[in-house]
């Protein structure tokens, strides 16, 4: 039989470079990583390289053409998932004049805060401009500065020769696209953290002169805004040889990796949530107005369908924590090291770490941990926050520390779900969980214990962001429609709340208690450090 036309569905995360193969109907076909490095800087600075993703990229197709020739062969369209809010200046060439200033770069703060400062303000922002960002964009920049809005003021300030050459400001998505078209756009849900967009109508995003008036960037370093599903071009000369593919491979603009995860979660219908575990983690669902918590930091944003906006209640750190407690706690001879690192295969860190959390108790022998290993997002934005191990002993294992930090992501997500409900409208009975971290049986049964309600879990978590682009990239090339895909997609285990819930219930108080006591220490001791 013949190959079945194929998207070649980048994912491009803060870990590193994937790329699937995926056919219209959802299949993943072939699959391919490359890590990349995260640099982290004093200040709290956090940079990737560009152009060590576009050689990544390269090398991923090149191992799809080794393995599976035939559905490479079969490449029609090619459509992007990344990683959001990370921002790039470039010059007249495309060339990058900067670091990819990531996601988790908090050097720009006080530069948004003296560009958007006044009496009265919130977290040093003007009152007045946050009641226009929040009419306008349904949001406003994070005082934290991990966005573009305060990414862009850093430059500016900190590189003026740089921004002086600064042609256009891309974010990661916008930047990919770039490479493979040589055409510059942004897409409606990549531009939104640049807080310069009019969202007020899904289906006609666009920039709101006031806002790019004070942006404090020259509206000319803004690239033209198109739909996560148009077709942008086809491979550029350049880029196809790069590849190894044809000049005439259709590329569709492609989504970050939020808008991309809702729709590869299958969850494209009106209040269906899901639950993201990855470095980050988030719960996510479409809604059909645009709406703004203001209290716990959740909105409704601009997606990938057409006429539909995106609810996101980020968590800063959720997989994170796995990395550090594997990367910085877990010695280099363990035994859990050679379970290996993150891969779609089995016989990954999450197949030992799953043998060792059913041996302790729930409550993990009264070791609670706080996820917060770099801030927090929602429902409290605070970068101060930080992760910590409470009630110690010396009977505690590091086989408690463990399941302590299973239990302490989800414990923070059953938080962050409090605001999520009142969002909808209604409790959350059920939501697909999905994301690399995913694939621990143990962590899908703690969240169903600790949130109390079913968990749905993807048949294939860890292709979340590249299936997601598959059919955003299928939409595009009118091979399917978005209608079609809560049919197309599939779970392989339901997760029910067992009999753990109860003593779960009385950890969460204690936990939710511990911000509110520890926030002002850590305050405290940010002054400290610094």
């Amino acid at each position: 039989m013949a190959t079945p036309p194929q998207v070649l569905a980048i994912d491009l995360g803060t870990s590193g470079m994937k790329a699937a193969l995926v056919a219209a109907d959802g299949t993943v076909t072939g699959w391919a990583q490359r890590p990349v490095p995260l640099r982290v800087l004093p200040g709290g600075g956090a940079e990737q390289d560009p152009v060590a993703w576009w050689d990544a990229l390269a090398e991923v197709v090149g191992d799809l053409g080794r393995d599976v020739p035939e559905h490479l062969r079969a490449v029609t369209t090619i459509c992007s998932s990344t990683q959001g809010e990370g921002t790039i200046a470039v010059d007249a060439a495309g060339e990058p004049l900067t670091p990819c200033i990531s996601w988790l770069d908090m050097r720009g703060a006080a530069h948004l805060r003296r560009q958007f400062g006044g009496f009265p303000s919130y977290a040093g922002l003007s009152l007045f401009r946050i009641v226009r960002w929040l009419r306008l964009t349904g949001g406003m920049p994070s005082p934290t500065g991990k966005d573009p809005a305060a990414h862009m003021l850093l430059v500016r300030d900190e590189m003026p020769a740089v921004y002086a050459r600064t042609k256009t400001f891309l974010n990661v998505l916008d930047w990919i696209n770039l490479k493979l078209t040589g055409r510059t756009v942004a897409t409606v849900d990549s531009i939104l953290t640049s807080w310069v967009t009019d969202n007020r109508r899904a289906t006609d995003i666009r920039y709101a002169p006031s806002l790019l008036a004070a942006s404090g960037i020259d509206p000319d370093k803004f690239p033209p805004i198109v739909r996560c599903t148009e077709v942008i071009g086809t491979l550029a000369a350049d880029a196809a040889a790069h590849l190894g593919l044809p000049t005439s491979v259709r590329v569709v603009a492609g989504a970050i990796d939020n808008t991309a995860a809702a729709i590869g979660a299958g969850t494209v219908r009106d209040h269906e949530p899901h639950l993201y575990l990855g470095t980050s983690s988030w719960i996510a669902a479409h809604v059909p107005a645009k709406k703004t918590d203001v209290t716990s930091g959740i909105a409704s944003i601009p997606c990938a369908l057409p006429d539909r906006y995106l609810m996101t209640a980020l968590q800063a750190t959720a997989g994170a924590n796995l990395t550090w407690l594997r990367d910085k706690i877990v010695e280099y001879d363990d035994p859990l090291l050679s379970a290996g690192h993150i891969s779609r295969d089995e016989g990954t860190i999450f197949d030992a770490f799953d043998r060792i959390i059913p041996t302790v108790p729930a409550g993990a022998d009264g070791v609670l941990y706080t996820p917060w290993l770099y801030g927090e997002r929602a429902p409290v934005d605070d970068p101060h926050l930080r992760a910590g191990f409470l009630n110690i002993s010396l009977e505690t294992t590091r086989s408690d520390l463990l399941r302590a930090v299973f239990e302490g992501v989800a414990l923070n997500t059953r938080w962050m779900t409090r605001a999520v409900d009142r969002f909808l409208g209604a409790p959350v009975r059920s939501l697909v969980i999905t994301g690399g971290a995913a694939r621990s049986r143990s962590w899908c049964q703690i969240f169903a214990d600790v949130l109390g309600i079913e968990i749905r879990r993807d048949a294939d978590p860890v292709a979340v962001n590249a299936r997601g682009a598959g059919w955003i990239g299928a939409v595009g090339a009118g091979m399917i429609d978005f209608p079609d895909i809560p049919g197309l997609a599939r779970n392989d285990q339901v997760f029910q709340p067992g009999p753990d819930r109860a003593a779960y219930d009385e950890i969460y108080q204690i936990y939710t208690s511990l911000h509110r006591q520890l926030a002002p220490v850590y305050r405290r001791l940010h002054r400290t450090a610094r």
